[in-house]
């Protein structure tokens, strides 16, 4: 089964290539700013797929934000368990709770 983990891994391969045979190891050589600007990009891309009621587009922008997302954390070298971590994390307790102890 294909899960942001495998995708994760392939990442993690890919950043390891040439960046002529790479796109993600030519977006990593870009820097962070980039990975962030291209994440920011295709989350945009994936609110007007969803706006428009566009299911195809929808899934293929939100994929691309995914892919996009796990880049710029590669690029600065968090692991996607980190994230994962922290979504339990919040889990723990309501949403509007966990909001609310956030701005505190």
């Amino acid at each position: 089964m294909f899960t942001l983990e495998t995708l994760e891994e392939i990442i993690a391969r890919r950043a390891s290539a040439s960046a002529e045979s790479s796109y993600t190891r030519t977006l990593l050589d870009k820097g962070v700013a980039h990975c962030a600007k291209k994440f920011g990009e295709e989350a945009i891309e994936t609110i007007l797929a969803a706006v428009a009621e566009d299911d195809a587009a929808l899934r293929g922008e939100a994929a691309d934000v995914l892919y996009h997302l796990l880049v710029m954390l590669k690029a600065r070298s968090m692991p996607l368990a980190a994230v994962v971590a922290e979504l339990e994390r919040r889990t723990q307790r309501s949403g509007h709770e966990e909001k609310a102890q956030r701005r505190a």
